[in-house]
């Protein structure tokens, strides 16, 4: 059995499923109510496939290119407590991300809301190193899986409550916590570093 609280918030700070409201509101603000939620799941859908992907193939890719995992861990570790950082101290999450903003109706589901957005580099990391077949069973990889796509499928639910949940927190409420995601954020990035550097030097 895995830690399903741990690996929740873990999944929860990378996806930022709160920042990612503002980001959706302000790409979809000329669209209407039908296509918003075309928009939405089938940004759900890409993030989904972008991050199981690397669940199955991101450990053999590093076997391809004889990266040993604590070597990923550790520089995984230092890009999420960097990108812990710019959460915290940077831009927000919502005002970085729409600068990426995509004009096209076909592209805007994949940039900026897939991707970077919802399937972040910072998910793609996590979702690699908290299925390593080194350490974790099958079944436990299935577990996380089945965790991240919840945090993907509440990410599609507050998309389409976007309108409403906007009007309750605001610009300035999704920028805090968003930061609070990234205090936390660092916290996980700082073990995994810790992690990879016993495991390389044991």
């Amino acid at each position: 059995m895995i830690d399903y609280l741990a690996v929740f918030i873990t999944f929860f700070a990378v996806i930022d499923p709160i920042g990612t409201v503002p980001v959706f509101i302000a790409v979809t603000d000329h669209y209407s109510d039908k296509l918003k939620r075309k928009i939405a799941l089938w940004a759900a859908l890409v993030s989904a496939s972008v991050l199981v992907f690397f669940v199955v193939a991101g450990e053999y890719i590093l076997r391809a290119l004889d990266i040993p995992l604590p070597a990923f861990q550790i520089s995984g570790g230092i890009v999420l407590f960097l990108f812990a950082l710019n959460m915290i101290f940077g831009e927000s999450k919502p005002e970085h991300e729409v600068h990426l903003l995509d004009k096209s109706h076909r592209d805007t589901a994949i940039f900026p809301l897939a991707v970077p957005s919802i399937a972040s580099p910072g998910a793609m990391l996590a979702a690699v190193l908290l299925t390593k077949n080194s350490v974790y069973s099958i079944w436990q990889q299935a577990q996380t899986v089945l965790v991240m796509l919840g945090v993907i499928v509440l990410v599609y639910v507050l998309m389409l409550l976007a309108g409403r949940i906007n009007k309750v927190i605001g610009s300035s409420g999704a920028s805090i916590v968003s930061r609070v995601m990234g205090l936390i954020l660092s916290a996980v990035a700082t073990t995994n570093i810790l992690a990879g550097l016993t495991d390389y030097f044991s």
